[in-house]
């Protein structure tokens, strides 16, 4: 697919969410997906690589969720995988400062190559697990958003991302369409994390593509110090 043919398909379904881009911005999509369709010869990244797939599924799903961050802001997108929501929402508000945090470190590498040829500033590749990096000072209650696409059920997403966040900040969980059943089974975790949930809005996708649900969760008092637990328990013993 050219550019051309990419910023048609881009603005329109951009549109369609009520997102405003730029033909800069969207240079800046163009180039990333050729990036992560050649390294994804070489390492496994995502399933989706056919272009029109990657706009909707991977960019204009990431994209959802801008309207929640504010300007200026710190984040970090745990468990981001080939970049997503993390470097979408770095190229769309460049005011924002963000952390990608992933345990494989061929990920971590690809992603640095994204960030070097985007040219993107202020934003951090770490590679680690959740658990681990939650407990350093550093990165422990320092953002105000921590955010996550298709990691872990809810009430064990709540204990990899809520540790990140500043009292008052947000946890913002991008789910399909289980998001109801998920927060039913997060009430014992919310209470433990000192968290509540303060938005659930669903959004549907262009072209038919499927429907997401974009859970905000508002931190109100800070974490006890024993969460998260050692890296693997919350998966095993889930909240």
């Amino acid at each position: 697919m050219n550019f051309d043919e990419f910023f048609k398909l881009f603005d329109e379904y951009s549109k369609s969410m009520e997102i405003i881009i730029n033909e800069d911005k969207v240079k800046k999509f163009y180039l990333y997906m050729q990036i992560l369709i050649e390294w994804n010869e070489k390492i496994n990244l995502t399933a989706i690589t056919e272009p029109k797939e990657v706009i909707i599924k991977h960019f204009i799903d990431s994209l959802s969720v801008s309207n929640k961050i504010k300007d200026n802001s710190k984040i970090i997108d745990v468990g981001t995988g080939a970049g997503f929501p993390g470097i979408p929402l770095k190229i769309y508000n460049d005011t924002l400062n963000v952390t990608l945090l992933d345990s494989l470190n061929k990920r971590t590498l690809f992603l640095k190559e994204v960030i070097e040829r985007l040219n993107l500033k202020d934003i951090e590749v770490i590679h680690g697990r959740a658990e681990d990096y939650a407990k350093i000072d550093k990165y422990r209650e320092n953002y105000d958003y921590a955010i996550s696409r298709a990691v872990a059920p809810l009430n064990i997403l709540l204990e990899y991302l809520s540790p990140y966040v500043k009292i008052g900040g947000n946890v913002i969980a991008m789910k399909g369409s289980n998001a109801e059943e998920e927060i039913k089974n997060s009430s014992n975790a919310l209470k433990i994390l000192r968290c509540q949930i303060i938005e659930n809005s669903k959004i549907n996708l262009p072209e038919d593509t499927g429907e997401r649900y974009i859970i905000l969760i508002e931190k109100k008092e800070k974490t006890p110090k024993m969460y998260p637990r050692n890296a693997g328990t919350p998966k095993k013993k889930p909240l």
